[in-house]
């Protein structure tokens, strides 16, 4: 979601990102369909912030590169780049395509969402009431370019290993612990990513902020009560994920039995997670430390002062 439309959706938190999720998905069915002609499917994640804690909605979506053929229903498409693309890349989609039918999708649906007098839109943002200045304020945000993302997996993994990467941001907060430098003097410093496009950098720089503006900063991303942060759309989603499972399976030749119970397939034999990735020797778990839980935490020792129990 561009920068212009971050404050705007820190005051229509539920609608805003509802259609975050719709106009990715509509985008993203629209160009697989129209360049690849196979059926699409998605499971999304809402994430809200950058690596400074600053308001970025942005969503990560999980995407087969494949699928049934939406022509013949007996055959599987792989995606594939159009003739004219000589570089050897991975390729999903043209991803400038992608841009503009996401850019055309969100546009569309935050026209309906004013039309519809579903936003909040008081106090300074009064005045965008009338239809003639949202247009207006909205108009430099059809010529812009809007940021989507194209990555393939990592070499040598497998659908599993991108999933346990993508499922450890279904439950983590906005910063990690290990980022978290230091809090003295009423100062906290944070260890932040320098790069801003592309999935960022390796380049890591101190970012200092008052201890007041930190909260702030964290309090940016509670979701509204009882908000999903995660879906799972077209292919994936619970209508159509059990008919659509049995025909990738099928077309791919693939068992139910081996692609749900792994272990079970391999007749006995460790998992692949078990063994020393570089001899290939058993490895054996000598100690485990959880995390613990808010319950435990809030309950023991270690409880702030001002936690009551009661």
């Amino acid at each position: 979601m561009p920068d212009k439309l971050s404050s705007l959706a820190l005051g229509n938190r539920r609608e805003m990102f509802d259609l975050l999720f719709r106009s990715a998905w509509r985008a993203l069915q629209q160009v697989i369909q129209d360049e690849q002609q196979f059926e699409a499917a998605a499971a999304m994640m809402l994430h809200t912030w950058n690596q400074k804690l600053e308001s970025h909605v942005h969503v990560h979506a999980f995407v087969p590169g494949g699928g049934p053929s939406l022509q013949d229903p007996e055959k599987w498409i792989s995606s594939h780049p159009p003739a004219h693309e000589t570089q050897n890349r991975f390729w999903l989609v043209d991803a400038n395509e992608l841009r503009m039918a996401f850019r055309t999708e969100f546009l569309k649906g935050l026209r309906g969402l004013h039309r519809r007098h579903e936003l909040k839109l008081i106090c300074e943002w009064k005045f965008l009431q009338d239809v003639a200045a949202f247009n207006a304020w909205l108009e430099p945000l059809e010529t812009i370019s809007w940021v989507t993302f194209i990555q393939p997996p990592p070499k040598l993994s497998s659908p599993g290993n991108v999933l346990k990467y993508l499922a450890r941001y279904m439950t983590v907060g906005p910063i990690s612990n290990r980022r978290l430098v230091s809090h003295e003097n009423r100062i906290v410093v944070l260890s932040a990513r320098t790069g801003t496009t592309k999935g960022g950098s390796d380049e890591t720089e101190d970012v200092k902020m008052s201890g007041e503006e930190f909260v702030r900063r964290w309090a940016l991303h509670i979701l509204p009560k009882g908000y999903t942060k995660t879906r799972r759309f077209g292919g994936f989603s619970n209508y159509h994920r059990k008919r659509y499972m049995a025909e990738c399976r099928e077309l791919l030749s693939i068992s139910e039995t081996s692609a749900d119970n792994p272990s079970a397939a391999a007749a006995g034999d460790a998992p692949a997670e078990h063994r020393c990735p570089h001899c290939e020797s058993l490895m054996v778990c000598v100690s485990r430390n959880d995390r613990p839980g808010w319950a435990v935490v809030m309950n023991g020792s270690a409880r702030p002062i001002w936690y009551d129990d009661g």
